[in-house]
């Protein structure tokens, strides 16, 4: 049993080890049964939307199969490529209280059967599969989850309890699209440079590539648009993702984007109210005891409350849910993506568990909140000395 004072999330990821490693990890796991303690509680369910919302969440494709399988063959690939250790460097998850380990060994986890026995299982946090009667893999498709879910590694790297509305900040997005038939040479070279945790969700429309950080998917029970550029409230952005990204069946219309898909029958929809109620059932993670200063956190609200609050209104701590939107150049932001929208501007990021969610900005420029505290110096010209700084750090390690 993991000793859970100490954070399972701290323990490293997959990616740090040699895939000999990794492979030796996992065997012994799986032969010692490893257990682990569930650190962060899971959202409290309180309506049958909700309840709804989160299976939507977690296991609705959109019927997106149609694409996933019969266009991008991404079935053949996890087929006859993908073993679970190399799944697991893509930044894949896998939901420990789904996976049982004596099928997962009796299908030689080291092998593209041990990734079709987690897929049986539903283990693979954001895939959804289907199975021949023979037992061979069929079909499949992604969930939200596969991007805004990851897990608390209470087991191994990348193995542990499910944290929905957590971003997944491991995931090669870019790597994993790489991997499919239907893009050019050009294309691939594209897709590989997207750093793990990022992803652009313009780049089938322009072909222009400038991919963003992840965002989390707790916290917004009160915040009015999700996105960067705040192009929509959460449900709009909800029906985007799913309709042109993960080429889910069902309807999505934006004149300003010249986006006119209409499929019936609409399997994304009449889903919205109820993923919503979810997501807003998510709440912000705290932050781990001991994780920051906090005589050093009361000196940076200070700091906070004088240099930062003008936009970082109120509980929410942002100005957008009244409207409000920046042109880059006010926070010294780089402009290239707010060119591809139909605002061209940026909102003011909520702060909610900035602890958890490294890099910051929309474009992960700022690796540490020490840099995001930097950067906001030399461009609005505050005046701080090393002590106000580190504590406005401390203040923000708080949130």
């Amino acid at each position: 049993m993991l000793d859970c004072r100490v954070s399972p999330l701290d323990r490293g990821s997959l990616g740090r080890a040699s895939l000999t490693r990794a492979a030796v990890f996992i065997a012994l796991g799986v032969i010692l049964g490893a257990t682990g303690c569930r650190r962060y509680p899971q959202p409290k369910i309180t309506t049958d939307a909700e309840r709804q919302g989160r299976e939507i969440f977690r296991y609705d494709t959109f019927g997106d199969e149609r694409f996933w399988s019969d266009t991008a063959h991404l079935d053949s690939i996890i087929d006859k490529r993908i073993e679970p250790v190399e799944a697991l460097k893509l930044g894949l998850k896998v939901d420990m209280d789904k996976l049982n380990l004596a099928k997962f060994v009796g299908h030689n986890p080291l092998s593209s059967g041990g990734t079709k026995e987690l897929l049986r299982e539903d283990a693979v946090v954001g895939l959804k599969a289907t199975f021949t009667e023979d037992g061979h893999l069929d079909r499949v498709g992604i969930t939200c989850a596969l991007c805004h879910s990851t897990v608390d590694n209470a087991m191994l790297p990348g193995i542990g309890h499910r944290l929905d509305g957590w971003p997944n900040r491991d995931l090669e997005v870019g790597k994993i699209l790489a991997k499919l038939p239907i893009f050019t040479p050009e294309q691939v070279a594209v897709l590989e440079k997207w750093p793990k945790g990022t992803y652009d969700p313009r780049f089938n429309f322009d072909g222009k590539s400038t991919p963003l950080v992840l965002p989390p998917a707790y916290g917004l029970a009160q915040i009015k648009n999700e996105t960067y550029t705040a192009e929509g409230p959460i449900s709009y952005w909800n029906n985007y993702v799913a309709v042109t990204q993960m080429h889910g069946r069902g309807t999505f219309v934006d004149k300003r984007l010249g986006v006119n898909i209409v499929q019936n029958p609409d399997l994304v929809g009449p889903k919205l109210a109820a993923l919503r109620a979810y997501q807003h059932s998510i709440p912000a993670p705290e932050p781990p005891a001991g994780s920051f200063d906090r005589s050093d956190a009361a000196k940076g609200k200070v700091v906070f409350d004088a240099h930062c609050a003008s936009c970082h209104v109120g509980g929410t701590l942002t100005d957008n849910n009244s409207g409000v939107l920046h042109a880059p150049s006010e926070t010294g932001m780089d402009s290239a993506y707010a060119a591809r929208t139909t605002q061209k501007k940026y909102r003011t990021t909520p702060l909610r568990a900035l602890w958890q969610h490294a890099p910051y900005f929309h474009d992960g420029s700022a690796e540490k909140l020490d840099d995001v505290v930097e950067h906001y110096v030399k461009v609005r010209n505050l005046q701080l000395s090393k002590e106000e700084k580190k504590a406005l750090v401390q203040y923000l390690k708080s949130l």
